[in-house]
């Protein structure tokens, strides 16, 4: 696997055709930046399992595995050559952003990481400092405001809009920092709309479960139309793709319709798969509210028997 420098020579760029082995072939340069915050990010949530775990505190294995499967998609897509192809070839852009966008959120997203951190941190120290910190920043109207369905829905879906067909995109795919930031706010727009939808733990905006579903529904005929574009436009729709390396063979139309079908994929079988997952939460606080009902309802009829019972022991015998 041969690169070279980018324009700016802080990043490497591959020089030959992709391939499955070269797409994961590991990349380290200036572009690390995200999966170094990966890495942390992981190390910081095993280390409050183990804090909780010390204390002797149950978190459900279940959490941890969907939270580090996350991680691992995260590491997949940008510390490998995915990120130098990812600059060249609208369809591996398209599979590194709506992998960070859609399944990398939603792994991190179901491993609960805000309600860890509540539980995990000390109540004293630094620790608590941190804690009260985390705790006034979810309560904060600028939290409460971008948590919001409605606030979620636009930039999740808006953001495909607003990047790709206005020069936005252009201009930040021209540095390697660009790139950066735009792979940082796809993950983040994917962990605002999940982590809302889900509502493992305290969120700055708990909706009720119809609107969690709802919340997620609505991208999907969005994110549709954005793929059909794509697939039936006749040029390409950004200049950063319009000219992939002519060695390479690839017709740059072919791969603009690849990116359409690429979003509409992961617009789709994700999409029901966090359906599923809400509906299920729904259909268990239901019964578990139901449960609750009936064992009041129980405890209250047991008390009026006791009264009666009570009474006729009082009354006077004829």
């Amino acid at each position: 696997m041969t690169v070279e420098p980018h324009a700016d020579g802080l990043m490497y760029m591959p020089t030959e055709p992709p391939t499955l082995l070269r797409l994961f072939t590991p990349q380290f340069d200036a572009t690390s930046v995200v999966p170094g915050l990966a890495v942390v990010a992981l190390i910081a949530y095993l280390l409050g399992v183990r804090a909780l775990r010390r204390r002797r505190l149950r978190w459900p294995w279940h959490r941890t595995v969907t939270f580090v499967a996350g991680i691992v998609t995260v590491l997949l897509v940008t510390a490998t050559q995915v990120m130098g192809y990812g600059m060249m070839l609208f369809s591996i852009h398209m599979l590194q952003k709506m992998s960070l966008t859609v399944v990398s959120a939603m792994l991190l997203m179901l491993g609960a990481p805000v309600s860890l951190a509540i539980r995990a941190l000390p109540r004293r120290g630094w620790g608590a400092v941190a804690r009260r910190l985390l705790l006034r920043a979810l309560r904060s109207k600028l939290a409460r405001l971008l948590a919001h369905p409605v606030v979620t829905t636009v930039i999740f879906v808006g953001s495909l809009y607003a990047l790709y067909f206005t020069p936005v995109f252009d201009f930040l795919m021209r540095s390697w920092w660009g790139n950066v930031v735009m792979l940082l706010f796809f993950l983040s727009t994917g962990l605002l709309a999940f982590g809302g939808a889900f509502a493992l733990g305290p969120w700055p905006h708990r909706a009720s479960p119809p609107a969690r579903l709802a919340e997620l529904v609505v991208p999907g005929p969005l994110h549709a139309f954005f793929a059909v574009a794509l697939m039936m436009a006749s040029t390409p729709v950004v200049r950063t793709f319009a000219n992939p390396p002519p060695g390479w063979g690839i017709d740059v139309m072919t791969d603009q319709l690849a990116a359409g079908n690429i979003v509409w994929g992961f617009g789709e079988v994700p999409s029901i798969i966090a359906v599923a997952i809400v509906y299920l939460q729904w259909t268990r606080s239901e019964e578990t509210l139901t449960k609750v009902s009936d064992r009041r309802v129980d405890a209250d009829l047991e008390a009026y028997n006791a009264h009666l019972r009570r009474l006729a022991e009082d009354s006077p015998r004829g």
